[in-house]
């Protein structure tokens, strides 16, 4: 039995993103219609996602999982990363960095290439020492983690685009890293 009230939200993403969307035989569309309980129509021309609610979703919140997941996709995420999405312990962060470093083009390809680093190096120590996916994609940088991870990672790309060394950034990641950790031991640790 549903929620009663069909509702939907239209989303745009870039039309190179739509195959990824679909995936092989329409598989990532179909997946995401089922676990989220949702119907997808696609605009290939001009990335509009329009996401509907069934009568068989119980939970309204699928649909905005449902939203965040598209997203994702649209940002540059393999459809295998979106759908941890489907987890209430992971968000979805998307932060574009023309607000960050202006409109141009030769700005926006150096701070890129800070986030990214050479064959990918800081993108994974950063994903490595916190736990998160990260996305640089267009003119955005999308994170995909749980709440106590995406800050920590927001934080060293902030650092990186503000002009941080590398080996300053990589430093403070050891350290939160450790924080990390021992606060996720305290949690199991039993009280008395």
């Amino acid at each position: 039995m549903g929620y009663g009230v069909s509702q939907s939200l239209l989303v745009r993403i870039p039309v190179e993103r739509i195959g990824v969307l679909i995936g092989p035989g329409g598989s990532v569309k179909s997946q995401i219609e089922k676990a989220c309980k949702v119907r997808l129509t696609i605009n290939s021309e001009t990335g509009e996602v329009e996401i509907a609610s069934t009568p068989k979703m119980e939970d309204p919140s699928l649909l905005l999982k449902a939203q965040n997941i598209v997203l994702a996709v649209g940002r540059g995420f393999s459809p295998e990363k979106a759908l941890k999405l489907l987890d209430d312990e992971y968000l979805l962060e998307i932060f574009d960095l023309r607000s960050l470093v202006g409109r141009s083009r030769k700005n926006l390809v150096r701070v890129k290439g800070r986030i990214i680093g050479e064959r990918g190096k800081t993108r994974r120590i950063i994903e490595e020492a916190t736990g998160v996916d990260i996305s640089v994609y267009g003119h955005t940088v999308a994170i995909i983690g749980r709440h106590d991870e995406i800050p920590v990672a927001r934080e060293a790309i902030q650092r990186l685009i503000s002009g941080s060394e590398h080996s300053t950034v990589y430093r403070m990641l050891g350290r939160r890293r450790h924080e990390l950790k021992k606060e996720r031991l305290k949690l199991w640790e039993p009280t008395v």
